[in-house]
């Protein structure tokens, strides 16, 4: 029997228990045949075999992100970017938005996404009353980049019933002038009530997984672990959307708050559900804020504020009901925690989980696990915790990290430490909040600098092997799928990408330049440099909300 691919002249890396570097690789439909020297894997080339000759360049196991929103990476793609090098100040978002106005139908949203008021000239939030300048007949919102800061024009405020008198809810704020009116700013639980009324077509949505998917392969990503979005329709999207083969990349989806999975638990349904294109993944919640706005639950407050130390969603009360609950009834559960007062939070309900009703590997998660100090890494260790946080954060926000955190800044994502504790450590991006792209992940656990060029917990730090496993091995083992994928190794699904260079001999302060030129899910070739066509060709247009 002859392969139908096979790849020589490279530099495998197997991401095995041995971290085996091999030479050549023989795929048969879906699966990887065998993996060795390129004289055993000849074997396997017959008259119908497509020979790929690699010249030397790193083979890899597809990418998997570990925690990213893909729907909302989507629909990043159809609105304003703020990221973009033409926007360098609040005037010129103010100009991209009269622009957009003008070719929007009244009555339609005009969503601007990526904001940073810390990157603006002005150094300083836009207000309601700059954007009711732009027009107060479109609904206009601004979503920092994060995702946990909104600013609305009135237009938004009064769709949503928000007004002076509102009072803040539960885990939120809204924003006010020093006369007491709002001035457009929603922080945290604030947002909701937006979230509420700007309800995405199901049509665009499956718009935004398309666009999303094409960009992901591009990077080489081959899953993905969906942090929710826009429930309950979300979760149905997705699976649409990879049953009509819109989306390549294998997705394992997690049910985000606790009404959603409540209702799954009623009919039976948790984690592991699928199959290997999409699977149920585990119940989340949100515990407290970002880590650069910063809104983040802290133990000791921030350095630029002593009256602030962040914004929790839960009590221990309320947090032990949600997910005790959750993992009786099967469920892998895990949290957004980015403090180390919210990881705290989030151990104490994982052991009184276990307490109650044992289960052996479990591999319960802590989304992001910021700002984890020693003895929070001490007690997840001691209960087999996955930890996924974001190494491509350093490379963009670490300056904020110092201004708010000082020397504790060294503690954040301190994957260095988790993984001599013995913790399995799962790399991710939380796009649309930062670049999607694995190897600046990479290259940030590696390297750990920030935009300044300051090192952040040069402790920390790790190998580039060990940080190739965060997105490849480590990811798969987060979604209890080791056996099938994240490694190159017989058996296993071809899943595989190339890079256009060695990875294990660039210096490793240009890893973040390397590129990524095929991608394969399935024993599928899904992207090729040059050849593939781009993300916006037929896709991208004026996002328009109207009800």
């Amino acid at each position: 029997m002859f392969a139908d691919v096979v790849f020589l002249n490279g530099q495998v890396i197997t991401v095995d228990s041995g971290n085996r570097i091999a030479e050549a690789v023989a795929v048969k439909r879906n699966r990887i045949e065998a993996v060795g020297t390129n004289k055993e894997i000849k074997r396997w080339i017959g008259e119908s075999t497509k020979v790929m000759d690699l010249q030397g360049r790193t083979l890899l196991p597809g990418f998997i992100d570990s925690h990213l929103h893909l729907l909302g990476y989507g629909l990043t793609r159809l609105a304003i970017n703020c990221k973009d090098a033409s926007i360098q100040s609040n005037e010129d978002i103010i100009g991209e938005l009269k622009l957009k106005a003008e070719s929007t139908p009244e009555g339609g949203w005009i969503v601007a996404v990526g904001y940073n008021e810390m990157f603006m000239l002005e150094g300083r939030y836009l207000t309601r009353h700059q954007l009711d300048e732009v027009s107060t007949e479109h609904p206009i919102l601004i979503v920092r980049q994060c995702g946990h800061i909104m600013i609305a024009n009135s237009n938004v405020l009064e769709l949503t019933g928000v007004n002076d008198q509102s009072v803040d809810p539960e885990g939120g704020v809204f924003g006010r002038d020093e006369s007491g009116r709002l001035n457009g700013l929603l922080v945290e639980a604030a947002m909701d009530s937006v979230k509420r009324v700007m309800n995405p077509t199901e049509e665009v949505l499956a718009r935004a997984a398309e666009i999303a998917s094409r960009d992901f392969v591009s990077f080489g990503i081959t899953t993905i672990h969906d942090a929710g979005g826009y429930e309950p329709v979300n979760l149905r999207i997705l699976q649409q959307a990879v049953r009509s083969g819109r989306l390549k990349v294998r997705v394992y989806a997690m049910v985000v708050h606790e009404p959603n999975f409540i209702r799954m638990r009623e009919t039976c349904l948790s984690t592991g559900l699928g199959d290997d294109r999409f699977r149920i993944g585990p119940a989340k919640i949100f515990i407290d804020g970002a880590s650069t706005a910063p809104t983040l639950a802290t133990r000791q407050p921030y350095e630029t504020n002593p009256e602030d130390s962040g914004i929790l969603y839960y009590t221990q009360e309320n947090m032990n009901d949600a997910l005790i609950a959750a993992h009786r009834d099967g469920y892998q559960i895990t949290a957004h925690a980015q403090g180390d007062r919210a990881i705290e939070m989030l151990l104490n309900t994982f052991e009184e989980a276990l307490r109650q009703y044992p289960r052996h590997n479990h591999r319960h998660r802590i989304e992001h696990a910021g700002l984890a100090m020693p003895d929070l890494i001490e007690r997840m260790a001691k209960l087999g915790i996955v930890t996924v946080p974001n190494p491509n954060f350093f490379t963009e926000f670490g300056d904020i990290y110092i201004k708010h955190f000082g020397a504790r800044s060294d503690y954040f994502y301190p994957i260095g430490a988790c993984l001599k504790a013995g913790i399995v450590v799962a790399g991710a991006s939380d796009s649309p909040v930062s670049n999607c792209n694995p190897l600046i992940g990479i290259h940030g656990a590696v390297n750990r600098l920030t935009p300044s060029g300051a090192v952040i917990g040069e402790e920390q730090k790790i190998s580039v092997i060990e940080a190739i496993r965060l997105y490849t091995w480590n990811g798969a083992y987060a979604s209890f799928e080791e056996d099938q994928k994240g490694s190159i190794e017989v058996g296993k699904l071809a899943d595989l990408i190339v890079l256009n260079d060695r990875i294990l001999d660039v210096t490793i302060d240009s890893i973040d330049q390397l590129r990524v030129e095929m991608t394969m899910i399935d024993g599928e070739i899904v992207y090729e440099l040059g050849k593939s066509p781009d993300a916006n060709d037929a896709l991208e247009e004026t996002i328009n909300f109207i009800m």
